[in-house]
């Protein structure tokens, strides 16, 4: 049982599925019904993962053709100078509203400002407690980003606030769709205002039964949720953390499609 659920799950892991989920937002224009967002969250570039790997995900998720692409934290493991070689085919994600990305915690540990730095080369647009207003079809889509929930631990001056991220924002503009790496964000976007979160972080627990788990200490562990006016969605992540394994508990690439509620 041991050798099959090792197998098993190594073959699950590196093979992540594609899911769907439409999510509704209330008073949603009618030219943003189907809006789609394409994420992928924890991918964790490092020792097991390389360059191959990060090819065939940016291939599939170009291939989704979505209007803007999420890529919500812990992208890699390693220092700018170990990972760039395989970090590179990043710079071939496309979409029609551009790709958006958001630190995770390991962003932190793997030097983040370095990161930030290398990423944005790339051609990413990364946003730390920032907004940008997307025009979509005559209308307009509010997109923020916040620094990861625990950055403040690593740098006092990056303290994740998706109030902030709202800054300059006029007051009724919406919908207002936030990327933040941590579920634990929720509270304060609900309180801000936010109709959508999309976060990671969490795995899904990975592999049994750490995914039994994890409930303990996220306020999410995965799938769609609601918590208040706040609609949050939590990938299982694309990638893996430690061994290459998700018995159970399969990685994704998301396709998400704004719907009215």
């Amino acid at each position: 049982l041991t050798v099959l659920s090792t197998v098993g799950g190594l073959v699950i892991a590196r093979r992540p599925r594609l899911v769907e989920v439409d999510i509704p937002v209330t008073q949603l224009p009618r030219a943003l019904h189907g809006f789609s967002i394409a994420q992928i969250s924890d991918l964790h570039v490092g020792p097991t993962i390389k360059r191959d790997f990060v090819e065939r995900i940016v291939a599939r998720v170009n291939d989704l053709n979505a209007d803007l692409i999420a890529v919500t934290g812990d992208l890699v493991d390693g220092s700018v100078l170990d990972l760039s070689p395989h970090t590179a085919p990043l710079a071939g994600l496309t979409a029609r509203h551009g790709v958006y990305f958001v630190t995770g915690n390991h962003e932190y540990y793997s030097g983040e400002r370095a990161w930030t730095a290398e990423l944005r080369r790339l051609g990413l647009i990364v946003l730390k407690n920032q907004h940008v207003i997307l025009r979509h079809g005559g209308a307009s889509l509010l997109l923020a980003g916040v620094t990861d929930y625990s950055a403040h631990h690593f740098d006092s001056a990056q303290r994740s606030d998706p109030a902030v991220a709202l800054v300059g924002a006029a007051a009724g503009e919406r919908p207002k769709i936030l990327l933040a790496h941590q579920p634990s964000s929720a509270e304060a976007a609900a309180a801000a205002g936010f109709d959508v979160q999309i976060s990671g972080h969490t795995h899904g627990g990975q592999f049994w039964p750490w995914n039994l788990l994890v409930g303990y200490f996220q306020p999410f562990t995965a799938g769609l949720n609601r918590l208040h006016n706040l609609m949050v969605y939590v990938s299982r992540g694309t990638g893996y953390w430690g061994p290459p394994n998700r018995f159970v508990v399969p990685g994704e690439i998301t396709r998400i499609r704004l719907i009215p509620a």
